[in-house]
């Protein structure tokens, strides 16, 4: 049985998440800022829910990729079922 647990991600996938995340980074020491500085509490929970929706962003991008790689793989090689399983606990934990 193969490990599911290999991938083999794109130089260029993986600078677009990277990318991404660094953007979600900043956008984390902005809100650092907007509390440091006081600002006004919906200002800084509307940048919140902006996070939020970039990191939902970075992981729906991630899952996709996985699925159409990883798990697509997983059930040619005959070990679909795992991987099914694997992908259904991880989308229970993403969609908390």
């Amino acid at each position: 049985m193969e490990n599911i647990t290999e991938h083999n991600h794109s130089p260029v996938d993986t600078q677009k998440v990277l990318q991404r995340l660094k953007k979600v980074e900043g956008q984390v020491r902005g809100i650092q800022k907007m509390v440091e500085n006081d600002r006004y509490c919906v200002d800084i929970l509307i940048q919140i829910a902006a996070v939020r929706a970039a990191l939902d962003k970075v992981g729906l991008s991630i899952l996709e990729k996985h699925t159409h790689g990883c798990v697509q793989k997983a059930i040619k090689s005959g070990d679909g079922d795992s991987a099914i399983d694997e992908l259904m606990d991880v989308i229970k934990l993403f969609i908390k």
